[in-house]
């Protein structure tokens, strides 16, 4: 019997972390794009891709800082680009969608809900800020919510999905996201396979510990059986343990730094640096990386050369 195959998803910046956290951290074009390619070389089938202001290192919607690494990434390596929908809990939803409606990528996030998405616990580590909106941006999450009602759902699932033939990366913070995705699969608006990721250690969705990662899985294969694919992204010092957990359940794992800055009890100077710790633990796990080819077949996507990049 052959091994299974595991797809790597690798985060490569994201919208939570801020430049003063880690001189590490992709923030221009240029770098986010270098990141990037290493992190696919490395290993990863998949890159989930967020902007930032290359100025300051904000998180931006600008589709134009979005086409400066896009192609780049695309000419140089054959992984599945994967852009976000979510952003940041301070975008509007036609500011999340500009980018993804321009570049028509194979993938997309899709959140599974409205939610509290508290970051600002971050605050209390103290630190030289380099710059004034980041401790701003971390506190604003205080009192802020990350929109995605229903009707915004319904909205993206038609521009992206069927507008653009862009297939997703269903993010569930706690086990209400699962069942509102079946919600969509009985009105038709979904169809499987489903890549669904559990998304744990956001203060507002679901903790971090082996039990809710169980919790998450009987609660999928209940509602979708042999229809869909998981995947696992734990934020912050958990990321590694219950990637490797969910690796020897069956499941698919998600590295990088917008989930995490650390490799190991140190700072992860790049992204590729989680991809190979965890393809180390793969490989003891006796199991194979998935290359995007094969990612591309399990997920039924649409290809690299129908894309708008």
């Amino acid at each position: 019997m052959a091994p299974r195959k595991v797809i790597i998803t690798c985060a490569v910046t994201g919208s939570v972390h801020t430049p003063s956290m880690s001189p590490h951290l992709p923030i221009t074009p240029d770098q986010i794009a270098t990141d990037a390619i290493a992190a696919a070389e490395a290993g990863a089938s998949i890159l989930h891709l967020h902007a930032r202001d290359p100025n300051d290192g904000r998180p931006t919607s600008d589709p134009e800082v979005f086409m400066q690494f896009l192609p780049r990434i695309k000419q140089a390596t054959d992984v599945v680009i994967n852009i976000t929908t979510g952003g940041s809990s301070l975008m509007t939803l036609d500011q999340r969608l500009a980018a993804p409606l321009r570049a028509q990528p194979e993938m997309c996030s899709l959140n599974m809900g409205s939610m509290n998405f508290g970051l600002f616990p971050m605050l209390e580590r103290p630190r030289e800020w380099r710059h004034e909106w980041e401790p701003k941006l971390l506190e604003a999450t205080r009192d802020t919510i990350f929109r995605n009602t229903f009707a915004d759902m319904e909205s993206i699932l038609e521009k992206l999905g069927k507008g653009c033939g862009t297939r997703f990366e269903f993010e569930c913070y706690d086990v209400g996201h699962l069942y509102s995705l079946a919600h969509f699969r009985d009105r038709g608006l979904v169809s499987g396979p489903f890549f669904i990721q559990f998304v744990l250690g956001i203060l507002g969705g679901i903790g971090a510990d082996p039990d809710n990662l169980v919790h998450m899985k009987r609660i999928a294969d209940k509602l979708f059986g042999g229809s869909y694919q998981f995947s696992v992204l734990a934020a912050g010092r958990q990321q590694m343990s219950l990637i490797s957990i969910a690796a020897a359940m069956g499941g698919n794992v998600r590295v990088g730094l917008e989930d995490s800055l650390y490799d190991g009890r140190q700072l992860a100077k790049s992204n590729a640096d989680q991809v190979r710790r965890i393809r180390g633990i793969l490989d003891g796990l006796s199991l194979e990386v998935a290359t995007p080819a094969e990612a591309r077949e399990m997920l039924t996507l649409k290809g690299g050369d129908r894309v708008g990049f």
